[in-house]
């Protein structure tokens, strides 16, 4: 799939991400159905649907019409829901989807998946990665039921590509916000650097998470693939292997990393997706938004 999509069923549609990749897709003249439980604000979605990813006539019915799908609804974090709504609400909405896009014919669907997949981040027990720099094969150790819908998620992807052939990206999400929350984030995290080591300091800016939903869309790719992201240094602004050192001296360092990072490999989206991170809350941002889609088809 190379072409821009012309309609694009966005889940999870009134999320910061949801609304972020669906003004981004409006402005590059892709349709927009935008499916959300609530719609607190407008949505710039040329078509809005309230209802539940979970309900297989809702799906259908926002699915009319789509030749690709952003699926981010989910609850977010372990402790918005007892564990057994937590993990059901987030692979039944993913599985839905999927089924329900598949046997549409979608060709093409992005979904929203974690850093927290391989489970050591939100893990109640005194463990620590497998090694640095994390990637999509580090060893999983799970024991909350956020992480583990979000493995059911990528391995019900890797089951819709084989069932019904809808090519899926799956992009691990590390911490995702707009610059000025990552700043206070960053401050934060600088009081207590322990609070982030399992999951290597890691972030993006949500301006980049677009354009890597842009580049999931588009690239010429097959199959069920898990994608990590990450900026490209760390959140906060100190030497990658000084930060080790302390918080994790016993984890192997696999690979080389440069000196403030990042300690997320993210060649897998930049050799499967051509998609290389602009965006630092450390230095000065890049002169201009670069129009990824739209450059491609001008």
């Amino acid at each position: 799939m190379s072409d821009l999509p012309k309609r694009v069923l966005v889940t999870g549609a009134d999320g910061s991400i949801g609304r972020a990749i669906t003004g981004r897709l409006v402005e590059l003249g892709v349709d927009v159905t935008a499916l959300s439980l609530v719609f607190d604000d407008d949505s710039r979605a040329d078509r809005t649907i309230e209802g539940d990813a979970r309900d297989e006539g809702v799906v259908a019915r926002a699915l009319d019409g789509a030749d690709a799908v952003v699926h981010l609804a989910a609850i977010p974090h372990p402790s918005l829901g007892t564990p057994a709504t937590v993990f059901a609400t987030n692979v039944v909405a993913t599985f839905t989807v999927l089924a329900q896009a598949g046997q549409a014919g979608v060709r093409r669907a992005v979904i929203a998946s974690s850093v927290n997949a391989f489970g050591v981040p939100m893990n109640s027990h005194d463990v620590q990665p497998a090694y640095y720099p994390l990637d999509e094969e580090t060893p999983a150790d799970i024991d909350d039921a956020y992480s583990l819908s979000k493995q059911t998620d990528e391995a019900s992807a890797r089951m819709a590509w084989r069932r019904w052939g809808i090519d899926v990206v799956a992009l691990r999400f590390p911490l995702i916000k707009d610059s000025d929350t990552l700043r206070r984030s960053a401050a934060s995290v600088e009081r207590d650097p322990a609070s982030m080591a399992r999951e290597g300091w890691a972030y993006l800016d949500i301006r980049d998470g677009v354009r890597a939903i842009e580049r999931s869309l588009i690239a010429p790719l097959s199959g069920a693939h898990v994608v990590s992201l990450s900026a490209a240094d760390l959140l906060i602004d100190r030497p990658a292997e000084e930060l080790l050192r302390t918080y994790a001296p016993t984890v192997p360092l696999r690979s080389p990393v440069g000196e403030h990072g990042p300690l997320v490999d993210t060649s897998r989206a930049r050799d499967l997706l051509g998609f290389e991170p602009l965006y630092s809350i450390h230095r000065p941002e890049p002169a201009g938004d670069e129009l990824e889609l739209g450059a491609l088809h001008a």
